[in-house]
């Protein structure tokens, strides 16, 4: 890649003047909320989902792993990336069984780019409504989990569909660059906030109201699914 290129994806403190305190607090509890839903329950759900980019395969190998070792899971969504990004690999099965993919059926992989977030999440909705899947495990990593999250949840809001999305990051430690900006989580963390916080005004991501309405329904219809006793 180059290293001269410039990377919006980090931003610097000055970067944020503007927003408040309050808004802060607002993704700050969007964080908090979203990242402790028990990842336990993604060992129940109808499908796994990932969506890639920055050339993070570990985003990829992570979901495989849980795919291969669970299957219950009955199908695995892989949501394509950016081929402008220089680390782009486009998605194919072929691509996947390099990285550990044994179980193909209920695979699926969106053929069309999806240059963000956005168009990934439309797709995972698509998928959804045509497959029937009743419940759903997201995959990415951490630094970038409540954006896709949000937007993902959104764009189910959008077609008034509700059902169990449970956060499940990638494992990967937050001082490992990125292949895409050789940034760290720790470096691209802030650039996330400022998305959240500038896609909320665009209705690109959920809102912190829309969240807490969805959170209270989750939790209040499908307990079983996220408090499991043990076996």
């Amino acid at each position: 890649m180059n290293p001269h290129r410039a990377t919006p994806r980090i931003v610097r403190e000055e970067d944020l003047v503007g927003f408040t305190a309050g808004q802060f607090l607002e993704v700050m509890k969007a964080l908090t909320v979203i990242l402790t839903l028990p990842q336990s329950a993604a060992d129940h759900v109808d499908a796994l989902v990932i969506a890639t980019g920055q050339g993070e395969d570990w985003r990829l190998t992570h979901a495989i792993r849980t795919w291969e070792a669970n299957p219950e899971l009955r199908y695995l969504l892989v949501a394509n990336g950016n081929p402008a990004e220089e680390t782009y690999v486009k998605i194919t099965l072929d691509y996947l069984r390099s990285l550990g993919l044994r179980r193909i059926n209920g695979v699926y992989l969106q053929a069309e780019p999806a240059p963000n977030t956005g168009l990934q999440a439309a797709w995972i909705v698509r998928q959804v409504q045509a497959r029937g899947i009743t419940s759903l495990a997201l995959t990415v990593s951490p630094y970038h989990l409540a954006r896709v999250y949000l937007t993902v949840l959104k764009a189910f809001t959008r077609r008034g569909i509700r059902l169990p999305i449970i956060p499940l990051p990638a494992a990967v430690p937050p001082d490992t660059p990125v292949p895409e900006t050789r940034a760290t989580a720790y470096d691209l963390v802030p650039g996330e906030v400022k998305r959240i916080l500038t896609y909320m005004d665009k209705g690109w991501v959920a809102t912190p109201e829309e969240l807490q309405q969805y959170l209270q329904w989750l939790w209040s219809h499908h307990t079983a699914l996220l408090v499991r006793a043990p076996v």
